[in-house]
């Protein structure tokens, strides 16, 4: 057995499906508010269930407006929403491998279809971020420097995340994420758990 689905084997399982009846049933409402749209446009009944889920569901852990208070799930509030598919995208296709990932999001992802994913990303892009905890000057100040101006050999993450740390692109926002939940993520990176070949260059 491999070691993906050893740690997909654990008590969160029977946590996710208990709630895919509460998806079910959120589709269904969603489904009865469909109507008629522009092809340009989002399906309202569709950012109905994502709403719906990002409440219910998502909000659990990441909070119903994507603010996080736990410091081991991420803020979404304010994310890049290009970015967030992206995530989402690769939960469900079981490619992004780090520990958090294959424990609680592979499941979560499964059966999403692009067109939720896309509505949830807009949603959680849409809400407003709360500010972050603050840490220690001295700290802040050196990463500040590290950020704006690199160190050693390693661009200035300010050339992909932004001056203001707001994100570029398909590079996510990291300005009010929780500290720890960062570190997490660069120690992933470091072990090539999460295999992103910006991150390793």
């Amino acid at each position: 057995m491999r070691n993906s689905e050893k740690m997909r084997g654990n008590h969160r399982r029977p946590a996710w499906r208990r709630l895919r009846g509460t998806l079910t049933a959120i589709g269904a409402a969603a489904l009865a508010l469909s109507t008629a749209v522009r092809a340009d446009e989002p399906d309202p009944a569709t950012q109905v269930y994502a709403q719906k889920i990002a409440i219910t569901v998502c909000g659990t852990c990441h909070g119903a407006q994507g603010n996080s208070m736990q410091p081991k799930f991420p803020r979404l509030a304010g994310q890049n929403a290009n970015y967030l598919a992206a995530q989402l995208k690769g939960f469900r296709a079981q490619t992004r491998g780090d520990p958090d990932a294959v424990g609680y999001m592979w499941g979560m992802a499964s059966e999403l279809d692009d067109d939720t994913v896309g509505a949830l990303a807009r949603y959680y892009a849409a809400q407003k971020p709360e500010p972050s905890a603050i840490g220690a000057s001295a700290l802040i100040a050196r990463g500040r420097e590290i950020y704006q101006n690199g160190f050693e050999g390693v661009p200035a993450c300010s050339a992909c995340h932004g001056t203001d740390a707001h994100g570029l692109q398909d590079f996510p926002r990291l300005a009010g994420q929780h500290a720890q939940y960062v570190l997490k993520q660069l120690a992933s990176f470091q072990s090539n758990m999460r295999n992103v070949a910006v991150m390793h260059g």
